[in-house]
């Protein structure tokens, strides 16, 4: 009876599984999409000590300032980022927030209703035109580019005339007489902790004016429904199925169908989504205003996508966070407002969107080919 073939010997030292080694720090700290927002935000902060720290910038009220602006821009930003992960673009976010503005200033004005019907009302209208952005993007085929372009130009049109056509101007105000004391006016418009701003006012850890009210006076809303939207939208995305279904989407539509992933019903539901934010914005605005203004998210499209392209969210779709674009929110609103305390020409907020822009494509391209070994 032959003996059984002996097995070779494992070498003692043979290369180990490349799935069981421990991946770099750096590596992973390159894999993080926000990485380059987060730098940007230190920069820019440390940037700003030195050549404002003495302006009042970071001052209370100087925070307050930047961050309700870094707010209004990250609403909208979330939702941008969202659709965006998912392989697909909405450039009718600025002229949403018009729109949904005069839904609730034209009803509330010159139709009677309540201001809660109102804002109801301006919530599904958006909700319905986003669903039917959404619909002829999967239904015809054409770019989400196109589509949503041609609603910029529809809804801002309709913007415009129903202003003129209700009041003869483009601003329809009066809200306030309306909303002043509801509910809905301190949800979009309110401020929490109030007492206990008042409390540091009065220990004099915050500053106050003569009568010893405090020059802050709260935390506004629009902070509120900003970190709000950013904590359900980053948990969903990185937490449940649907997060998963979002990316797979992104990354290869036909592959995800495949895989049983409702494609067409979470890009509509993304879109909505996108509306919902942008009917947020509006409605904070206002509130606070107390009217609407056919002028209102004029160009607020591309700030949103910028900001979620600095977060690290790809053009192309399939990566990215809802963290990184309220990161790069943060970004725009302190160089916004820092440039206002150093005095300089604000003409050049512009020159750094574009500068910024450039570099947050060219940091994050860099970034998908490490992580993807090279692939394009």
């Amino acid at each position: 009876m032959s003996a059984a073939p002996a097995k070779a010997p494992t070498p003692a030292n043979g290369p180990a599984d490349e799935r069981l080694q421990a991946t770099p720090f750096f590596n992973q700290l390159m894999a993080r999409p926000e990485l380059g927002a987060v730098s940007g935000t230190i920069l820019v902060f440390l940037f700003f000590a030195l050549t404002a720290g003495s302006s009042g910038m970071f001052s209370a009220e100087g925070v307050m300032n930047w961050t309700v602006v870094s707010a209004q821009l990250g609403i909208i930003a979330i939702g941008a980022a969202l659709l965006m992960i998912s392989g697909e673009f909405d450039l009718s976010i600025g002229s949403m927030i018009g729109f949904a503005g005069m839904m609730i200033a034209i009803p509330t004005n010159f139709w009677n209703w309540p201001i809660e019907a109102s804002v109801l009302f301006a919530f599904a209208g958006a909700m319905a035109i986003g669903a039917l952005n959404g619909w002829l993007v999967v239904r015809t085929g054409l770019p989400s580019f196109i589509v949503s372009l041609a609603f910029l130009f529809i809804l801002r049109g309709l913007t415009i005339a129903l202003s003129v056509l209700f009041t003869n101007r483009t601003i329809i105000g009066g809200v306030k007489n309306h909303s002043t004391g509801t509910f809905v006016e301190w949800l979009f418009a309110g401020k929490i902790f109030q007492g206990l701003f008042s409390w540091l006012a009065s220990v004099g850890i915050l500053g106050s004016f003569p009568d010893g009210s405090p020059l802050v006076t709260g935390i506004p809303m629009v902070v509120v429904w900003w970190v709000s939207l950013a904590a359900v939208g980053s948990w969903v995305l990185l937490r449940t199925k649907y997060g998963n279904w979002i990316f797979a989407v992104g990354g290869d539509a036909n592959a995800a169908r495949n895989m049983g992933v409702p494609v067409k019903r979470v890009k509509i539901a993304l879109f909505m989504v996108s509306a919902l934010c942008a009917t947020i914005y509006a409605s904070c605005q206002v509130m606070e205003f107390g009217s609407a203004a056919a002028d209102r998210g004029v160009l607020k499209e591309f700030e949103a996508i910028i900001a979620a392209v600095i977060g690290g969210v790809l053009l192309t779709g399939g990566y990215g966070t809802v963290i990184g674009p309220c990161f790069g929110a943060i970004i725009f609103g302190v160089v916004q407002m820092g440039i206002f305390y150093t005095g300089v020409n604000t003409d050049w907020f512009r020159v750094f969107l574009g500068v910024m822009l450039l570099l947050a494509v060219i940091f994050n391209t860099y970034v998908r080919n490490r992580v993807t070994g090279g692939r394009k």
